[in-house]
């Protein structure tokens, strides 16, 4: 029945490409073969710490020179793809112009995805990275939870939404420089609840991984707590 009432929505009113609304023909991506080929899907090489993405075709995966000066707390990272033309346009959609089914989609598109060198099915649960509550207020959502909720939801993992909290309202991280950004995020997240913690394998998800400040930190954090491990999983790379 549920597939029957999609097809018929389908016809009814057929899907759009997410980044320039032409009509989609036939299940599977949420862009028009036009708009997908703009994307830069992320693929080896990349550093394999932190999944930063090299240009050269015939590098091979190696640390790069942020991961080898200062190990982050967090596992692995990895990103759908870079941060960039149609991609910029749909988080830009999604995140300020409150499109949260775009948002929806992203999610189910990361599940999807094959990243080097990682499988969510490998990690027990995703948590998203919290956002203060005055932010949530004047957002009025979290665009990480909907990617997060969609990611739990299509891999079958647990979604936490309680165990990681943001204690402290900063500064908004765009436009700060990488040492300042590091600043303005240390001490702002802190674990409710940690027996809902140890001992788990974590997905942390964001939209944009700029510098890592942020997930570094909340990283840091949940390994504090007696986490298993850490992986990070983002929509976007800032490259």
């Amino acid at each position: 029945m549920e597939s029957m009432l999609k097809g018929l929505a389908d016809v009814v009113f057929p899907p759009q490409c997410m980044a320039c609304g032409a009509v989609l023909r036939g299940a599977g991506l949420p862009f028009c073969p036009l708009c997908y080929t703009q994307l830069r899907l992320i693929s080896s090489p990349i550093c394999p710490c932190c999944g930063h993405p090299y240009d050269e075709p015939e590098e091979q995966n190696h640390l790069c020179g942020a991961c080898l000066s200062a190990a982050p707390a967090f596992l692995t990272a990895r990103a759908l793809g870079r941060y960039e033309s149609v991609l910029l346009d749909v988080i830009h959609r999604f995140k300020y112009g409150g499109k949260v089914s775009i948002g929806e989609r992203l999610g189910e598109l990361m599940a999807q995805f094959t990243y080097p060198s990682f499988l969510i099915k490998d990690y027990s649960s995703v948590i998203p990275v919290p956002l203060h509550p005055r932010r949530l207020r004047q957002r009025g959502f979290n665009q990480a939870l909907i990617l997060a909720r969609e990611i739990a939801r299509c891999c079958s993992l647990g979604l936490d939404i309680a165990s990681l909290r943001r204690v402290v309202c900063t500064e908004p991280q765009v436009g700060l420089g990488r040492d300042r950004r590091g600043l303005n995020i240390k001490g702002a997240f802190a674990v409710t609840g940690q027996e809902r913690i140890t001992g788990k394998k974590i997905i942390l998800v964001d939209d944009v991984y700029t510098t890592g400040s942020t997930v570094r930190e909340c990283a840091l954090v949940l390994m504090k707590n007696k986490a298993e491990s850490v992986a990070v999983l983002t929509l976007a790379r800032a490259c």
